[in-house]
């Protein structure tokens, strides 16, 4: 009976070779090591961490960069929620995209153009309100005169009074009744949870009536178009293509853009 005997190329020693000489590398390396490398570690007293610390403040009373650092990455994750939520971005964004698709465009100007322009308008509007909220809140928590809980108190006041400023009571009382919650007595006591989702309402309902106002002089367009076409027999051409260049017309002689921001920034400034 044959026995099996392992075949070893000549292709595959210097590998092994290699292999073995890596091992005894180590070996001695390791082996080599100094004892202090080895020595087992005190663990000292009770309540030694040894030298491992998390500290929140520093050593004047101010928070540590690690905190500092940490709450601007935590800010930084939740900004498109808080700028959707708490801010005049929805309303401006979508009363542009009612004016596009009031002039038949629904691809001009591009979403990332809408949104661009929403942003710095609403940076514009909240101007006011950041720079309230930097000076009662966070300055003095990165000063140490305050902690973060009270900071947190006080820097939030600034943007309640911008979102009851432009909320309705109607929104208010919707949210509240839809919570299951008593009245509030003052408007100090209405809770961010339901001030947030009824500024939200309150800015897509008005929204929606700038959108009206907006689409009511295209329509007449559109309407004027349709009826000289089917007057003359030219019902088989589509109104859109002889009304788009009127639309654009007028909506360059009149300064459409500037009409529609103008009035977006002047219902803040009236409301707050």
């Amino acid at each position: 009976m044959n026995t099996f005997r392992p075949v070893v190329s000549f292709s595959t020693r210097p590998a092994l070779l290699a292999g073995l000489l890596l091992a005894l590398l180590a070996f001695f390396v390791f082996a080599g090591t100094p004892a202090a490398f080895a020595a087992p570690i005190d663990p000292g007293t009770p309540g030694d961490n040894g030298g491992l610390s998390v500290e929140i403040n520093g050593p004047n009373g101010t928070p540590s960069s690690a905190i500092v650092t940490l709450i601007a990455i935590t800010l930084l994750s939740v900004a498109p929620a808080l700028l959707l939520m708490m801010s005049s971005f929805t309303k401006i964004f979508v009363v542009l995209a009612f004016t596009r698709n009031a002039l038949a465009l629904p691809t001009i100007p591009p979403n990332q153009v809408l949104a661009g322009l929403a942003l710095f308008l609403s940076l514009f509007i909240m101007a006011p309100v950041l720079a309230s909220m930097n000076e009662v809140g966070v300055q003095p928590y990165l000063d140490g005169s305050i902690d973060l809980t009270r900071a947190l108190e006080v820097g939030v006041v600034p943007l309640r009074e911008f979102m009851l400023a432009h909320t309705r009571e109607a929104d208010i009382a919707l949210m509240t009744r839809a919570a299951e919650l008593p009245n509030p007595a003052t408007p100090a006591d209405v809770a961010l949870t339901t001030l947030i989702p009824a500024f939200m309402i309150s800015e897509l309902r008005a929204a929606f009536i700038i959108g009206f106002v907006i689409f009511v002089p295209f329509l007449v367009i559109d309407l004027v178009v349709s009826s000289a076409l089917m007057s003359m027999g030219m019902m088989m051409l589509p109104p859109v293509m002889i009304s788009l260049p009127f639309k654009i017309l007028l909506f360059v002689l009149v300064d459409g853009w500037a009409l529609v921001i103008t009035a977006l920034i002047g219902s803040y400034r009236i409301g707050g």
